[in-house]
């Protein structure tokens, strides 16, 4: 293994877990994943020696994702459920909080659930998640700001969590 399989292979939690809280499914979770370090492996020589590993492979992840998330709203697919992992979930009283939390999560919209996992679960700075995302530093505190706020409406039960202001 070379020096810079090895420092990838080190990023594979962060990866998997920032994955798994994007897609909410461990197997789009991993597809995920495998897609990144697929990129990442055949364009390392685009890495910069010295700049943050890390940083590019989330950059890597969250275009990928974007790139997924927009091919499937132009050829959207009817996803197949599987009732015996739901009946397995609701027999595991422990997870309950977490599953609130899941799909809290997954009902922020999609800008505001990227920041919110890059600066709360994978501790990026503000700058770091900038990058990543590639906005500007005052766009992540906003969507960081109302991201939270939004996620305390949901857990919280409140209605107002669902009625969303449209911008122009």
């Amino acid at each position: 293994m070379s020096d810079h399989d090895g420092q990838i292979a080190q990023q594979i939690p962060r990866l998997r877990r920032y994955a798994r809280a994007l897609t909410g499914d461990r197997s789009a979770a991993d597809d995920l994943v495998q897609d990144t370090l697929e990129r990442a492996l055949s364009r390392f020589h685009l890495w910069r020696q010295g700049s943050d590993l890390r940083a590019w492979l989330f950059t890597i992840m969250h275009n990928i994702y974007v790139n997924q998330a927009r091919s499937r709203m132009r050829h959207p697919h009817e996803a197949l459920d599987d009732p015996a992992a739901d009946a397995l979930h609701a027999r595991e009283p422990d997870w309950a909080e977490l599953r609130d939390i899941d799909d809290a999560l997954s009902r922020l919209p999609g800008e505001q659930r990227a920041v919110l996992l890059l600066v709360g679960l994978e501790q990026f700075t503000y700058e770091e998640a900038a990058r990543v995302l590639d906005i500007p530093l005052g766009t992540v505190m906003s969507r960081l700001s109302r991201g939270r706020e939004r996620l305390r409406l949901i857990l919280a039960g409140d209605p107002r969590a669902t009625a969303l202001k449209v911008v122009k």
